[in-house]
C-alpha cells in the first residue's frame, strides 16, 4: 500500500493545540491518522505533527492540516512512505520496555526471564499498541498497581485493544477473569490471535480466555451481554473517551474500575469533567512524558 504523510514542525503548545482541534474539526477525513511528538529527547519543547494519508495528499488535504492550526500554520511537508504499512515501519526496531510488572518486546529481542517479570513479545503489526507509547506503558504500569493494591477483578474489557496487549497483561494478573477485548479495526482480530498463540493465552468465552470482537465504542451485542464488568480499559483518544463517557457509566459496576488513557495531559479536565457526570470519580493518575493515565472508580449507590 502507499501512504503518504505531512509533516510539519512547531513548538510543543501549537502541535498540542493541532492535535486537540482535530476532535472538533467537523470536515476532518477520519482515514488520516495524526499523531503529534518531540523530535528529540534533548529538544523537548521541539515538537512535530504527522498526518498520515492512504493517497498522495493533495491541495484540500493540504488546507485540512494547515487549518489545525489557526492563522499561522508551519510549513508542510509531503513525504511519500514505502509500499508497505507504515505501522508496521514505525514500531520496527522498537527497544524492549520495563513497565510495572511486564517486559514488552518485539521478537528482534529476547525475553528477560526474571522472576516476577512477564515477558510479552509483541511484534511490529498493523495495529496500534506495542507497549512502547508512552500509554501504553503508562498502562501497564498503572493494571500492576491495581493489583498491588488489591484489586479483585472477575470480569475484564479492553476497548481499542489493538494488538490484545493490555488485555493480556490483565489476564496475567488476574488469570481467572472472563475477559473480552474490542477494535473498530477488522485487522485487530488476527493481529490478537497471533499474539494470543505467541504469549501462550487461550481465546475463548470461559474464565481465564479471551474473547475477541469488532465494535465501534460499546456497540455490540456480545460485549454488552457479557456486561457489566468490574474492569473496563480504554487506551483510545480523547474525543471518542469523552463520547463514550456515559456507554462506560453503564457497563461499569457499582465500584468498578476504569482505566482511561489515549489523553494529553491538557485534555485530562475535559476528561475528567465527563465521567464525574457519568458517576466516576478519580482513583489515582500517573502522567508520562505529555500523556495521562487515569483511573476512576464507579461511585456506588448511596
Amino acid at each position: 500500500m502507499t501512504s503518504w504523510k505531512l509533516v510539519a514542525h512547531a513548538p510543543k503548545p501549537a502541535v498540542q493545540a493541532a492535535l486537540l482541534a482535530q476532535e472538533d474539526a467537523s470536515e476532518w477525513d477520519w482515514e488520516v491518522v495524526l499523531s503529534g511528538s518531540e523530535v528529540a529527547e534533548d529538544r523537548p519543547d521541539d515538537w512535530v505533527l504527522e498526518a498520515y494519508f492512504p493517497r498522495k495528499p493533495g491541495k484540500a488535504d493540504h488546507a485540512m492540516v494547515a487549518a489545525l492550526f489557526g492563522s499561522k500554520p508551519p510549513t508542510l511537508a509531503a513525504e511519500k512512505l514505502p509500499d508497505a504499512d507504515w505501522v508496521t515501519l514505525s514500531q520496527q526496531g522498537v527497544e524492549p520496555i520495563r513497565a510495572g510488572r511486564f517486559h514488552v518486546h518485539t521478537p528482534d529481542h529476547p525475553p528477560l526471564g526474571q522472576p516476577g517479570v512477564r515477558d510479552l513479545a509483541i511484534p511490529a503489526s498493523q495495529a496500534f499498541g506495542t507497549g512502547q507509547h508512552a500509554t501504553t506503558a503508562g498502562c501497564l504500569a498503572m493494571l500492576t498497581a491495581m493489583k498491588a493494591r488489591g484489586i479483585v477483578v472477575r470480569n475484564l474489557a479492553d476497548i481499542g485493544t489493538g494488538t490484545g496487549l493490555l488485555a493480556f497483561a490483565a489476564l496475567d494478573l488476574w488469570p481467572r477473569a472472563l475477559a473480552t477485548a474490542s477494535d473498530i479495526d477488522a485487522v485487530c482480530t488476527g493481529v490478537v490471535e497471533d499474539n494470543a498463540a505467541t504469549n501462550g493465552f487461550a481465546l475463548g468465552p470461559r474464565p481465564g480466555e479471551l474473547t475477541m470482537v469488532i465494535a465501534d465504542g460499546m456497540a455490540d451485542p456480545l460485549l454488552r451481554l457479557r456486561g457489566p464488568y468490574d474492569l473496563l480499559i480504554a487506551n483510545i483518544l480523547a474525543g471518542p473517551l469523552v463520547e463514550l463517557a456515559p456507554d462506560f457509566g453503564a457497563a461499569v459496576v457499582p465500584g468498578g474500575e476504569l482505566l482511561l488513557a489515549g489523553l494529553l495531559e491538557t485534555q485530562e479536565p475535559r476528561v475528567r469533567a465527563a465521567y464525574r457526570r457519568a458517576g466516576f470519580r478519580l482513583r489515582a493518575r500517573l502522567v508520562n512524558g505529555d500523556w495521562s493515565i487515569l483511573w476512576l472508580a464507579r461511585r456506588t449507590a448511596r
